[in-house]
């Protein structure tokens, strides 16, 4: 029953009633309040679908740390950039970090340096969020996936 209208509680009620449906307030803020009849418990079952379906759409972006020190070798270096690899095919974030313990913040260039040429050997499958940054004795840089091509 399509029979847009203001009428009082009532006789909204009173029609509500006579269909043997439930008078449901859409939007009480609005002036005069937005009233729809309809069956109650339908109407539960079809917001509650509607809100199963936005969860299932959304994705959960995962985010994977990948530590290096400010003298990490070429093997180590290698092997950990295969695991970023992986991770990025997989859609996660990667987050790579050196850790700078004692005396070796003395070569943060050296940790900056070594995160930009990780950036730069990535550049095929991920992009950088955000740039290195030293934050106390870490120096910070994430990696996002890039969209695959069809």
């Amino acid at each position: 029953m399509e029979n847009p209208g203001v009428y009082p509680i009532s006789e909204a009620l009173k029609l509500a009633d006579e269909l043997e449906l439930d008078l449901v307030e859409i939007s009480p803020k609005a002036d005069p309040p937005v009233c729809k009849i309809l069956d109650y418990q339908k109407f539960l079952y079809q917001q509650k679908k509607k809100q199963k379906e936005m969860k299932q759409k959304t994705i959960q972006v995962t985010v994977k740390e990948i530590r290096f020190g400010p003298n990490t070798d070429d093997h180590d270096y290698n092997f950990k950039l295969r695991h970023a690899e992986k991770f990025l095919n997989e859609g996660s974030k990667v987050k790579a970090y050196v850790f700078f313990k004692g005396r070796s913040i003395l070569f943060k260039e050296k940790g900056e340096i070594l995160l930009l040429r990780f950036a730069q050997d990535l550049e095929e499958i991920g992009k950088v969020e955000q740039m290195p940054k030293l934050e106390g004795k870490r120096m910070t840089m994430f990696l996002t996936p890039k969209p695959k091509k069809k």
